[in-house]
């Protein structure tokens, strides 16, 4: 159970960094509706985020596919 905790811990970190990026995206569309950054400053920052964003969605999914495995595993041993 040790292993599934750990993973479970991982995707809950993920999900508060995925979280924190979308924010910072709200916040530089405010920047740039307020004129303080250029439309084409705020698209590439932004898409610099998303790409972040990407990644730690398919971190997540793959710690989902480790959680699998272990409780598989788990279920094996307790037969």
């Amino acid at each position: 159970m040790g292993i599934i905790r750990r993973l479970e811990k991982n995707i809950e970190k993920l999900e508060k960094r995925i979280e924190k990026e979308q924010l910072k995206i709200e916040n530089l569309l405010m920047k740039c509706d307020s004129k303080k950054i250029t439309k084409a400053e705020f698209n590439i920052k932004k898409t610099h985020i998303e790409e972040k964003i990407h990644v730690m969605k398919s971190e997540i999914g793959g710690l989902h596919g480790e959680m699998a495995k272990a409780k598989r595993r788990l279920e094996e041993k307790k037969k």
